[in-house]
C-alpha cells in the first residue's frame, strides 16, 4: 500500500478509536464514604457506567476534600456530612446535590473517658473538646451545647482531624471528643469510654450528601442517574447483607475488626433518596448556628442549592 494511503488509513483508525474512546469520570471519596469504597472494590459502577462509554479515576481525600469540593477539580465528590456540605455553599462552590443519606443521628457522638468526671454536656464548660472543624460533629457539638444552655465560647475546641483526635483523647491531652463512626465505634469497642449524647432527640440528624461538579451534572445527567441508582442498591445490601459487608469493609477500612464495622453499619442508614430542597429544614437549622457562630461569613438560604432530581422507578 502507498504511503500516503497508510498515512490516510492510519489517521482515519485513530479518529475512530478517538471518537470510541472512554470517557474518564474523576470520583473523590474518603473514609467515611462506606458505598464508594464498596463500589471502588468490586467495580460495580465502572460496569455499569460501561454502556454509557464511561470509566472511572478514584481520588482518595484524608485532607483537603473542602479545597478539592470548592474548587470543582472533580466531577462526583464523595458523600459529606450535612455541616460540611454548607461550607461549599458558603464558598458558592460550583456543587450540585444529587443524592442524600437518610438521617443517621446515633452515628456520632461526644464521648469522654469511662472514668472523667464529666457526666453531662453542661459539664463540658471550661473543658477542652476535640473536634474536626467543619464536620457533622462540628454541628453536634454546637447543637449539644446549645440543649445545656451553652455556645462554643464556654469550652475550649481543640480543632483536629479525626486520625489526630485519636492521639489526643487516648493521651488525655483533651477531655472529650466529638467524633463519627467507624473511629465513634473504634472507640467503644476497644477502649473504656462513655457516650454523653449523640443526635437523637433533634439535636443533630446527621444526614450525608452526595455532591457533583455542577458544570458535570448539568452535562450528563444520565450518568448521574446510573450513580444514584448504583449507590441506592448498593446502600440497600450493606444494610441486608450486615456480616459481609463488615468483612468486606474491614480490610478497606484498614484492618478494623469486623465486628467494630458491623457497630458502625448498624448506626448508618444507607438509605440514598432524592434531595428536596423542602425537606432541608435541618441544612437551614445547621446553616443558621453557623453564622451565629461566626464560622461561615454570611447568611445562607438552603434552598438556593443546585439540585439534580433522579427518575423514579
Amino acid at each position: 500500500m502507498p504511503l500516503r494511503k497508510i498515512i490516510v488509513a492510519a489517521a482515519l483508525m485513530l479518529a475512530t478509536v478517538t471518537a470510541h474512546a472512554e470517557q474518564v469520570i474523576n470520583i473523590g471519596y474518603q473514609r467515611s464514604s462506606t458505598l464508594w469504597i464498596l463500589l471502588k472494590n468490586d467495580g460495580q459502577l465502572e460496569e455499569r457506567l460501561k454502556p454509557l462509554g464511561f470509566t472511572v479515576n478514584w481520588h482518595e481525600f484524608s485532607s483537603g476534600l473542602l479545597s478539592a469540593m470548592n474548587a470543582g477539580s472533580v466531577d462526583l465528590h464523595a458523600d459529606v456530612a450535612d455541616a460540611f456540605a454548607l461550607f461549599t455553599q458558603a464558598a458558592n462552590a460550583p456543587l450540585t446535590y444529587y443524592g442524600r443519606e437518610n438521617p443517621s443521628p446515633t452515628a456520632q457522638a461526644i464521648i469522654v473517658p469511662d472514668n472523667s468526671p464529666i457526666h453531662s454536656v453542661a459539664d463540658l464548660k471550661g473543658k477542652t473538646v476535640a473536634v474536626s472543624k467543619g464536620s457533622g460533629s462540628h454541628f453536634l457539638l454546637i447543637s449539644a451545647l446549645k440543649s445545656a444552655g451553652l455556645t462554643l465560647k464556654d469550652i475550649k475546641p481543640i480543632y483536629l482531624e479525626a486520625p489526630d483526635g485519636v492521639a489526643a483523647f487516648a493521651s488525655g491531652n483533651v477531655d472529650a471528643w466529638a467524633i463519627w463512626d467507624p473511629f465513634l465505634a473504634t472507640q467503644q469497642r476497644e477502649h473504656h469510654v462513655r457516650v454523653l449524647t449523640d443526635g437523637s432527640g433533634g439535636i443533630a440528624n446527621y444526614n450525608r450528601f452526595y455532591v457533583a461538579n455542577t458544570s458535570f451534572a448539568k452535562a450528563h445527567p444520565e450518568v448521574l442517574q446510573v450513580v444514584f441508582d448504583t449507590l441506592h442498591d448498593a446502600g440497600q445490601w450493606v444494610k441486608g447483607h450486615p456480616h459481609e459487608a463488615a468483612a468486606n469493609l474491614a480490610p478497606l477500612w484498614g484492618n478494623i475488626p469486623p465486628e467494630t464495622v458491623e457497630l458502625a453499619n448498624s448506626r448508618r442508614s444507607y438509605d440514598i433518596v432524592p434531595v428536596k430542597v423542602d425537606e432541608l429544614a435541618e441544612q437551614q437549622r445547621i446553616a443558621d448556628f453557623y453564622f451565629e457562630a461566626g464560622m461561615i461569613p454570611k447568611a445562607l438560604k438552603v434552598s438556593d442549592i443546585a439540585v439534580w432530581t433522579p427518575h423514579a422507578h
